[in-house]
């Protein structure tokens, strides 16, 4: 890397020079607060010196004296204080850039690193969606294997869009504003479909309702990866024997998607918590006395928080939890 700042392409530029920018004014402000100080030290002797003027003899002859004003003196330390201050505002300056260089290398490899995945997963991704489309085509229209073979298209290109996502972020582009509003129904209820087999296999009956079928300015792929999390959360956490149901409603203007389990509450942890990456509730240690939260919840909050909306838990007990994910409502339909 040259001696400079990175090229004026690289996203975290701006970001890296408002940083150094920040810790050089504040080293500039520790000096500007010693100067000032040891300025007002030097002014309060020169002053009590002046009030108590000593005189020398004229026995002393043939020595030389010099007579400084205490005026010139001030202004000579001013001007000096003034240009410490400058000086060591250039010297934090140029430490800040020496020293955030490796950091703006490390995010350079990183984003790098990201894109080049993206861009590589994309290609056997693609693959893929040709793959099942050609074997949609040799399967009996509405049979079980087609049935399959949509649901597993449909992750596909879930999938997709999460590397397409990864690959925006990388380049730190802007989100398109323009896609057209998500139909909350659809997502929730192609999310129970995908997550049918696995609540089957854990003996956990899911299901899906719609109150009402409300529009949000959010990205599909976005959106149902927020609501897989969340019912993905809510099975993981249902003993055997219970339910998630996930519904769809407009609440207040907003738009809502709840998803609500029966298992044992939460509890030992702050509630705001469990949305922080990997968070723990207090417990024996064990899987029956011990619950973790993972990455999942904490990427719904970000998703959400992304879109102008929230993810709380409304409510949480002996009977099971309740999440629900609020979002600006676009419009909505009948069910």
């Amino acid at each position: 890397m040259s001696d400079g700042w990175p090229a004026g392409g690289n996203p975290d530029h701006s970001i890296l020079r408002k940083a150094s920018l920040k810790v050089a004014v504040r080293i500039s402000a520790a000096c500007a607060v010693m100067v000032l100080g040891l300025l007002a030290a030097t002014a309060l002797y020169l002053t009590n010196q002046l009030a108590h003027p000593e005189v020398p003899g004229s026995a002393a002859a043939g020595t030389a004296y010099t007579y400084l004003d205490s005026k010139d003196v001030l202004e000579a330390m001013i001007i000096a204080g003034v240009a410490g201050i400058l000086l060591a505002g250039i010297v934090g300056w140029l430490s800040a850039r020496s020293a955030i260089r490796p950091l703006s290398d490390a995010l350079a490899r990183e984003r790098r690193f990201v894109q080049d995945a993206s861009h590589e997963l994309r290609t056997p991704l693609t693959i893929l969606d040709t793959r099942i489309q050609l074997a949609q085509r040799n399967t009996v229209p509405g049979s079980r294997q087609s049935h399959d073979l949509a649901r597993i298209r449909e992750d596909a290109a879930t999938l997709t869009g999460i590397v397409n996502e990864l690959l925006l972020a990388a380049t730190a582009e802007a989100p398109d504003r323009s896609a057209p509003p998500a139909d909350l129904a659809d997502a929730a209820a192609s999310v129970a479909g995908s997550l049918q087999q696995v609540a089957e296999q854990r003996q956990v009956r899911l299901e899906f309702s719609a109150a009402a079928r409300p529009l949000a300015r959010i990205e599909k792929n976005a959106l149902r990866r927020a609501v897989l999390a969340l019912a993905d959360n809510a099975l993981a956490h249902t003993p055997p024997g219970g339910r998630v149901s996930i519904t769809t409603s407009i609440e207040q203007k907003r738009a809502v998607i709840t998803v609500a389990d029966s298992g044992t509450g939460i509890t030992g942890v702050d509630q705001a918590r469990i949305f922080d990456r990997f968070v723990r509730t207090a417990g024996t240690g064990t899987s029956q006395g011990q619950r973790s939260f993972g990455i999942g919840l904490a990427l719904v909050r970000e998703i959400a928080v992304a879109a102008g909306g929230t993810v709380e838990v409304a409510a949480t007990g002996g009977e099971g939890t309740v999440m629900k994910l609020t979002l600006p409502l676009m419009g909505s339909g009948n069910p």
